[in-house]
């Protein structure tokens, strides 16, 4: 087997015409899904967000057999997109494929041109000058550091890239420990806001407070260089699993959570983390 060549257990360009078939029966007026034929642009982008979390989900479980399906239903949301788009006359998938390639090619020239580069960052930086290129071939003409961050970003992915752009010309913290000073200033700043008492008239001042924290502590993330959105699943299938054994632990008393006082309740979670730690 050559080095461009890999294992496959079928004809992808079969399975991919038979998916795009299934799509365009599936929305057919004549017949179609009724589900299907009421969907537009605005209503599938959910799904695909999601579909995008799953993919991410099952490599962090580092669960092959779901990547497969988890790929596949993120393949089908790019598929339902561009038979929506066909419908309308606008571009079909052929047109999305062969625009990716293209700009794939295109962003790649140490590998399909005869431009030489030396390591990643070379790579990085070629591929930005590429986009800022492309950008300003459409007319675009924002020049700042700051162009081309796409505001359909999840926030907190949209902090890091502002911060990480910013950092290319030198407006950066040192370090990760001044940064952890100005969470804490953050930090002091939310809570003075909270202490005011009037949280429903305070709203306004308490979500830019809150704002500000949470930006800083992307910023804190990226100079860690730990991926934010990993941290904070990580987090949330810790609560997830703990808070499940909370549940256990209170059946097996012969309780519901919901009846116990917070104080029980506190202390069947210091239970569910001693367990978890030994």
């Amino acid at each position: 087997m050559s080095t461009h060549e890999t294992p496959a257990t079928g004809n992808a360009s079969a399975e991919l015409e038979r998916l795009l078939a299934i799509m365009a029966r599936l929305r057919d007026p004549q017949g179609g899904c009724p589900w299907d034929l009421e969907q537009n642009f605005a209503t599938i982008a959910p799904y695909t967000i999601e579909e995008a979390y799953e993919v991410a989900d099952a490599i962090a479980r580092g669960d092959l057999d779901d990547l497969c399906d988890e790929l596949g239903d993120l393949l089908l949301q790019v598929v339902f997109h561009a038979r929506m788009a066909e419908e309308q006359g606008a571009f079909a998938f052929a047109e999305v494929a062969r625009a990716i390639s293209d700009k794939m090619q295109r962003r790649h020239p140490h590998v399909f041109a005869d431009v030489s580069v030396d390591d990643a960052d070379g790579v990085m930086r070629n591929w930005d000058a590429i986009k800022r290129a492309e950008r300003a071939a459409k007319g675009d003409q924002d020049t700042s550091a700051l162009a081309g961050i796409s505001r359909g970003l999840p926030e907190w992915q949209r902090a890091v890239k502002l911060q990480s752009r910013a950092a290319k010309v030198g407006f950066d913290w040192p370090g990760p420990l001044p940064v952890l000073d100005k969470a804490a200033e953050e930090l002091q700043e939310l809570r003075e806001e909270f202490e005011r008492g009037d949280i429903v008239g305070n709203k306004a001042r308490l979500q830019e407070e809150l704002g500000d924290l949470l930006f800083v502590c992307a910023n804190l993330a990226r100079h860690a260089d730990i991926d934010l959105g990993a941290a904070l699943r990580g987090a949330n299938h810790k609560f997830d699993r703990r808070f499940r054994s909370m549940e256990a632990q209170a059946e097996a008393q012969g309780d519901s959570l919901a009846a116990l006082d917070l104080d029980a309740q506190e202390a069947l979670w210091q239970h569910a983390k001693a367990t978890e730690k030994a």
